[in-house]
């Protein structure tokens, strides 16, 4: 039960440090500044852009991860 406790624990920890890496990414291109009439969406918009690139970046570094330990299994 502890791997997989584990597990869950690394890949929160991976979601969220992708997570703040898109959203550091994504403001640096200053969307605000393209949506002037319309402030708080583009924030809004900032944090839902930088969750869904996060979470995918982070899923694609985690299944590749599995897939690598899982290669093993073909030199069996």
């Amino acid at each position: 039960m502890s791997l997989i406790g584990l597990q869950g624990i690394l890949t929160i920890i991976s979601h969220l440090f992708f997570i703040g890496l898109a959203f550091w990414a994504i403001s640096a291109l200053h969307i605000e500044r393209l949506m002037t009439f319309y402030p708080r969406q583009s924030r809004v918009l900032i944090v839902m852009l930088s969750v869904a690139v996060g979470f995918a970046c982070s899923s694609f570094f985690l299944d590749f991860i599995d897939n690598v330990r899982n290669l093993g299994y073909l030199l069996r």
